[in-house]
Order: C-alpha cells, then sequence, then structure tokens
C-alpha cells in the first residue's frame, strides 16, 4: 500500500470507528442509566438483553470496516464445536489494542457477547467507559508490589470485583475474557517483569482462578486463545486503522475445565500454586506456538 494511500485510509478509518462507537454506545448508555434508576429484576434482564445486542452490532460495523481492506487475509483454527448458548472463559495473549477488535469480530456469531476484564483508567475513555459499565464489565485497578506493601488494606480488591462482576453472568449465556498478562507486551515490559517467554509476559491467574470458583459450573469450555500478527507485529492497530494489516492469525484451543480448577485461589496456597502450574503450562505452550507462527512467516 503506497503512503499516500494510508495517509487517507487512516483519518477516514479513525472517524469511521469513532462513529460506529458512538452510535451503538449511545443506546447503551441510556439503557444503563435505565437499569440504574429501576431497580427492577425483570427490567435488568431486558436491558442486558438489549445492550448486548447493541454491542453486536458494534462488532457487526467493526468487521465491515475490516472487510474495506483488500488485503487482509483471516488464518483462523479451532471456531468449530462453539455455540451461543454456552458459557465460555475466554483467555489471550495481549499485543495491541487490535487484540480486542479481533475477538469482538472473530467471535461475535459463534458465541455469547464478550466481557472484558478492563483496567480502571478506561473508564474514563468518553462513551466506551460509560458503555462498558452499562455492560456490566469489572474494571480493575493495579497496584504495584510496593503500593500493597503501604497499603495492605488494597490486597484482595480486585478479587472482590471479579467475584461480584461474575455473579452478574449467571442470568445470561456470557464470555469472560480475561488478558491474563495485565498489559499489552512489550520488550520494555518483558525486560521489566523478567519474563521466562519469549513473546509472552507473565500471567496472571487470580481473575480467571475466581471466574472459575463463582461461575464454574456453568462455564462449557476454557477457550485458549492464541493472536499474532505475524507481518504487522511492530504496530498492528495503527496499521489496522491504515489499511495496512495483512493478516490475522488466530488459534483457539477448548481446554476442558476440570475438578482440579475449582478452588479457592485467595486462601488455599496448595490450590494456588498448582492452579499457577497449570496455567503457566498453558504459557509454555502459547509462547513456542507464537515461535513457529513467527518463523512460518520468514520462509
Amino acid at each position: 500500500m503506497s503512503r499516500l494511500l494510508a495517509a487517507i485510509t487512516l483519518p477516514l478509518s479513525i472517524a469511521l470507528t469513532i462513529l460506529v462507537t458512538i452510535i451503538c454506545s449511545v443506546p447503551i448508555i441510556v439503557a444503563g442509566l435505565i437499569k440504574l434508576l429501576v431497580p427492577i429484576p425483570a427490567v435488568w434482564r431486558s436491558i442486558s438483553v438489549f445492550c448486548n445486542f447493541m454491542m453486536y452490532c458494534w462488532c457487526e460495523g467493526l468487521a465491515l470496516l475490516l472487510h474495506l481492506n483488500p488485503w487482509l487475509k483471516w488464518d483462523v483454527e479451532g471456531l468449530e464445536g462453539l455455540n451461543k448458548k454456552n458459557w465460555y472463559l475466554l483467555i489471550s495473549n495481549h499485543h495491541s489494542w487490535a487484540d480486542i477488535v479481533v475477538l469482538c469480530v472473530l467471535f461475535r456469531k459463534h458465541i455469547p457477547m464478550n466481557k472484558y476484564f478492563l483496567k480502571q483508567q478506561l473508564a474514563w475513555v468518553p462513551f466506551i467507559g460509560l458503555a462498558c459499565w452499562a455492560l456490566d464489565m469489572p474494571f480493575m485497578r493495579r497496584y504495584s508490589r510496593s503500593y500493597l506493601i503501604r497499603h495492605p488494606e488494597r490486597r484482595g480488591k480486585d478479587v472482590e470485583t471479579t467475584r461480584r462482576s461474575c455473579e452478574k453472568f449467571r442470568a445470561h449465556p456470557t464470555t469472560i475474557v480475561n488478558f491474563v498478562e495485565g498489559s499489552r507486551f512489550t520488550e520494555a515490559k518483558k525486560h521489566e517483569t523478567r519474563s521466562p517467554y519469549d513473546n509472552l509476559l507473565p500471567p496472571k491467574a487470580a481473575g480467571i482462578a475466581m471466574a472459575l470458583n463463582v461461575l464454574g459450573s456453568q462455564f462449557d469450555k476454557l477457550l485458549n486463545v492464541t493472536l499474532c500478527y505475524p507481518e504487522n507485529n511492530t504496530k498492528p492497530f495503527y496499521d489496522m486503522l491504515s489499511g495496512r494489516l495483512t493478516r490475522i492469525v488466530v488459534r483457539i484451543n477448548l481446554v476442558p475445565i476440570g475438578e482440579e480448577l475449582h478452588g479457592d485461589y485467595v486462601n488455599d496456597k496448595n490450590f494456588k500454586r498448582g492452579f499457577q502450574r497449570w496455567l503457566n503450562g498453558l504459557w509454555e505452550e502459547k509462547d513456542r506456538q507464537l515461535t513457529d507462527i513467527m518463523r512460518d512467516k520468514e520462509r
């Protein structure tokens, strides 16, 4: 793609993305305010259905925008056997803002609407923050180790937020999405966290352990998703907006949720160590998978 065409495509894509987001988020925000003012369970359920429909419309809008890129190819494996009437826990590596768009677009017709674990800062993003609040998405505060040493009363706050949010998802089939690295991958963060992986940050287990503890009996499967942009690994979201994104690779692995994954992550140290070993094993396999995908690109 020429630089001139990319320069034209970028502002147009940004404008259309903002327009689609506003059109879909405003009704969600209004519905959320009604839900807040009318504390009747039957009304809440109807509003939740409406909000999920509007989120689906947002995903359709993003899918249409991606379809306008004639160079974009999807390389997807593992969509078979999914069902919109089931509950899923979806975990994924996190490389870019493009990841959220990819997950929304790819899974919109295969599983219930995604509910993301979000950073608290996103609550203040115009339209998006309020819409996510109306959709009951949990906003998580991340505290540094040094902060928690000074303020031990803050320990476990994210766990309690997770518990309250998961309780709300019992009424309707839901897909809970957790980027378990807790942050987008960069080489600087990789060194800062002393990550043992080549392509990933160390996974954080507390959020998905609590989700499994609260909704474990309702989850049909855990979706272990690997995302990669082999030809656009440096800045995939920018390339997506400018029409330069050429290939999206997605690998989906359905993981059974056995009894060994249900337990008290906060108070049971043996369960906590076992759960972390299990998650680290998934991450080791994901790291090898990403290395293989990038290696295939170079052939």
